[in-house]
């Protein structure tokens, strides 16, 4: 305890980012996107009322964490109009891409895809502002609620569509265009990790119009995959693929022999 009681001491603030954190994050998608909403949200006369909580929840989330919270606070309000018209665009490209989507309303109440981005489209911008460390903890509550991980430093473009999304993996340098579509298990990652690596870009860049199948691997700050590219389930890739590029991993079919050598996988 006396361990407990030092730390405590040397902190210079002890509150519950977490839990502040999924408070936002859930008033601020509720107020969105009602099918979000803990609690039955009113009519338009209570969207002032809503909007001024979630005010007063991130000017308390935040004020620890930079000098000019109320600032920050009032250029990401301002900017969630444009949130929403984006992840609206977001579900709009997963339900019609989508054979077993009944309807874009069900894809945002229901998609886990759906939430990561809506996540990630909030903690991007506050990641953009500088705010430190808040990003991320939205970030990893989205991840724990869906399995996707998406660093908030990731810039990802319009029309953006994750189907399943289970595995999922975006660095933090990642750069994505427009109108892209991945599956569950894809990673876009660094060649390498290394503390030295900090500032530099570590993680692909996908062009515009690519889909990239279940699985896939795309490594590397340098590795460029063209627009209008196709990439297959299980590929490995680390290096740039030109436009309208088709990448696949070649499965290999042999006749078994009678060597009695079995697999048991």
């Amino acid at each position: 305890m006396a361990t407990l009681r030092a730390q405590r001491a040397a902190e210079d603030r002890s509150y519950p980012l977490r839990s502040q954190a999924e408070a936002v994050v859930t008033r601020l998608l509720g107020l969105l996107f009602p099918p979000f909403a803990r609690q039955p949200c009113g009519g338009p006369d209570a969207v002032d009322a809503e909007a001024a909580d979630l005010v007063t929840l991130l000017r308390a989330a935040l004020t620890p964490l930079v000098p000019n919270a109320d600032e920050v606070v009032a250029v990401l309000t301002s900017r969630l109009p444009a949130v929403q018209t984006a992840l609206q665009l977001d579900a709009e490209t997963i339900a019609s891409g989508d054979p077993a989507a009944g309807s874009v309303e069900e894809v945002i109440a229901a998609y886990p895809g759906f939430l990561a981005m809506a996540v990630h489209r909030v903690a991007h911008e506050l990641y953009a502002l500088g705010v430190p460390m808040f990003p991320r903890v939205l970030s990893e509550w989205a991840h724990r609620e869906t399995g996707i991980d998406i660093h908030p430093g990731a810039q990802i473009g319009a029309a953006f569509a994750i189907d399943h999304g289970t595995g999922v993996v975006i660095g933090e340098t990642s750069v994505i265009g427009d109108r892209v579509r991945i599956y569950q298990g894809v990673t876009l990652g660094a060649l390498a990790v290394s503390k030295k690596l900090a500032n530099r870009k570590r993680h692909p860049t996908i062009g515009n119009d690519v889909v990239i199948y279940a699985n896939a691997t795309i490594l590397g700050g340098n590795t460029v995959v063209g627009d209008g590219s196709i990439i297959g389930g299980n590929v490995w890739l680390t290096s740039s693929v030109p436009p309208r590029s088709v990448v696949q991993f070649a499965s290999r079919v042999e006749q078994r022999g009678d060597d009695g050598i079995e697999f048991h996988i």
